[in-house]
């Protein structure tokens, strides 16, 4: 017997780490995600993983007992042991998950190159969960924390608002369409940030009850409402000026492309993986100028964003 699980990545355009007390944030599910695969062998009486990148060359290899999902082997140990926890907690969440001594081999299926930033982990936990039968937020919960957004779009079939209330989660679909959609590129800078350090940077500049909260949630509303570029343009500026005076850092526009002519913000954990650059020169011009700065990942909107239909 064959089960396959999907899960979409993930791209934050507003409300990074204020999202995490409560502000209005505007996610958008990527076409690019991960599938779980998971088959069942008699010939077997424990769980075989691998990971497969987007190239389909194993990357991660692995082994666990059962039922007990302790580990027998594994091509990196750290990796091995963070797999063995997602499995535990799923089991935690639901005492059947795996409590046989029937074999199992579960494939995982990367779309996206490992360092993109769109979600490997979060569509790990999303897809286990589904093949757990429990819920996902309650699985990342027990592993590795954030503020779940990324699940939400792990699920999703188009752009969503996401607001976080203490423990809980509520999120929506998002009539998110801009009609200047064909002028907004995404651009990989390969500049990986610890998003652990990130928030603790935040958590020592902003309170709960901050009035920056809601300032940061008048500009995701204002960004979804844009209707022109040049509205959309000005709430990314303000967006990037508050989390750039909020956090003590710098822009990505300043750090890296002074001279560009459109706009650019910073996604996810600040100064790392995508940029969202906006442009009314051609694509071509747009594309050429990112290669020269040496940054040549350059994806169109509508090659990267999953659009509801």
């Amino acid at each position: 017997m064959k089960k396959t699980f999907r899960a979409n990545g993930k791209l934050l355009l507003t409300g990074e780490y204020f999202v995490l007390d409560g502000a209005l944030a505007l996610a958008l599910p990527t076409k690019l995600g991960q599938n779980l695969e998971i088959l069942d062998n008699e010939t077997l009486s424990d769980l075989q993983m691998t990971s497969f990148d987007k190239f389909g060359k194993p990357w991660f290899t692995s082994s666990y007992a059962l039922p007990d999902l302790s580990q027998l082997t594994a091509s990196n140990d750290k990796i091995g042991k963070r797999f063995s926890q997602i499995l535990k907690a799923a089991r935690d969440l639901n005492p059947e998950f795996l409590n046989t001594y029937d074999g199992k081999v579960a494939m995982t299926h990367l779309d996206f190159p490992r360092n993109w930033g769109l979600g490997t982990s979060s569509t790990l936990i999303y897809t286990i969960a589904k093949w757990a039968e429990v819920d996902p937020f309650d699985l990342l919960k027990k592993t590795f924390g954030g503020s779940g957004y990324d699940i939400a779009c792990a699920g999703a079939d188009g752009p969503i608002n996401y607001a976080k209330n203490g423990d809980s989660q509520h999120f929506s679909p998002c009539p998110f369409n801009p009609p200047f959609k064909e002028n907004l590129y995404f651009v990989f800078l390969e500049k990986k940030q610890n998003s652990r350090e990130g928030i603790t940077r935040y958590r020592q500049k902003v309170t709960e009850n901050s009035p920056l909260i809601g300032d940061m949630h008048d500009l995701s509303y204002g960004i979804r409402q844009s209707k022109t570029l040049k509205d959309f343009n000005k709430c990314l500026v303000e967006h990037e000026n508050l989390v750039a005076k909020t956090l003590e850092l710098e822009r990505a526009k300043d750090l890296y492309f002074k001279d560009f002519w459109g706009e650019i913000k910073s996604l996810g954990a600040w100064g790392g993986d995508f940029i969202l650059a906006t442009s009314e020169r051609s694509e071509a011009d747009t594309r050429a100028y990112f290669l020269e700065k040496g940054f040549p990942v350059f994806l169109k909107y509508e090659e990267l964003v999953l659009e509801r239909v």
